[in-house]
């Protein structure tokens, strides 16, 4: 369970919060689909999974090679 808590940043510490928070005032008000809102955003920081979760958000680095940049040219329009 240790090694579960580890990997949490604030992000997904913020969604879980969240969920938690729209789960209560949910069931408070008697909005059952805000419950479901809620339960929706706890099960996604639980899981860690949302759009850059896995890293398909991620900006490519850039590549590797001879360590020059390409020339650029360019041309004059009249």
């Amino acid at each position: 369970m240790s090694d579960y808590l580890k990997n949490w940043n604030f992000m997904r510490v913020l969604r879980f919060a969240l969920g938690i928070f729209i789960i209560v005032r949910g069931v408070q008000d008697g909005a059952w689909l805000f419950v479901a809102l809620g339960g929706i955003f706890s099960l996604m920081a639980l899981v860690n999974a949302g759009c850059c979760a896995a890293g398909n958000c991620a900006v490519p680095g850039p590549e590797k090679g001879s360590g020059k940049p390409k020339e650029v040219k360019f041309e004059e329009i009249k």
